[in-house]
């Protein structure tokens, strides 16, 4: 455990203690007093660690309280950005009572381990409204990866757009132009257009916008998603993300 925290638990267990049973201030005794005072609270703690760990459970607690809280009012300051934005591919149910956003990376390996869990999600539910905001972190070919998809829905709209995601998010390959250019081919487009839409402005203004968002709502990782109401920072297995989406619906 850090010092820090070990003193902080430490003194408040010492006030707490302190003014029910002695009722007057620490702060008056005297030197001796409270030496005496430290070792016999030294002494407890020592015979009793569990005080501590039940202690920090509780902080711990809180804390997460805490940031889920933050996280439901970040939603729903941000509500438009994230769920009426007509730069973002919509899939799963245009009309569902659910809406899920996913900030993707396309190099994450999280993000690659959910697609497939979130594709099911969609399917078997019926019912959810799925957003995806490319928000390449990782690096160069990141980078690159969002801009061909973005590119490919700019171009030809969105079911391209769908299988270029559904290639970026399972290619083994890295992302370089021989690679990119293989998959443009495949997905019925012309590579030489598609490297040249890939430096547009309207690539980069999505991009851009995407990392806005998600710096405004503290998003330093992917996959993050938002569940209606509910933020997930991070991956869930399926049945977690059912969880919360009967959460969300039984409001």
């Amino acid at each position: 455990m850090r010092p820090a925290l070990t003193t902080i638990l430490t003194t408040a267990l010492i006030a707490s203690l302190a003014l029910p049973a002695f009722g007057f201030d620490p702060a008056q005794m005297t030197d001796k007093e409270r030496q005496a005072f430290r070792d016999e609270v030294r002494a407890y703690l020592m015979d009793n660690p569990q005080v501590i760990l039940d202690a920090v459970k509780v902080l711990e607690d809180a804390n997460a309280l805490s940031a889920i809280e933050t996280d439901k009012a970040l939603v729903q300051t941000y509500q438009s950005a994230l769920f009426d934005d007509p730069s973002a591919w919509v899939g799963g149910n245009p009309d569902g009572d659910i809406t899920i956003v996913e900030f993707i990376d396309y190099r994450c390996s999280y993000c690659r381990k959910a697609h497939a869990e979130v594709a099911e999600l969609i399917k078997s539910d019926g019912n959810i409204r799925f957003i995806v905001k490319d928000y390449p972190i990782l690096g160069d070919e990141s980078v690159v990866a969002a801009r061909f998809a973005i590119a490919a829905r700019q171009i030809a709209g969105d079911a391209v757009y769908k299988s270029a995601h559904d290639a970026l998010i399972t290619l083994r390959g890295e992302m370089t132009n021989e690679n990119l250019g293989r998959l443009a081919t495949s997905l019925g487009l012309d590579p030489a257009a598609m490297a040249e839409r890939m430096m547009a402005p309207e690539v980069t203004a999505v991009i851009d916008a995407n990392h806005a968002l998600g710096t405004q709502m503290q998003i330093n990782g992917t996959p993050t998603f938002v569940i209606q109401g509910q933020m997930l920072r991070g991956y869930a297995p399926l049945d977690g993300m059912r969880q919360i989406v009967a959460e969300e619906r039984a409001g």
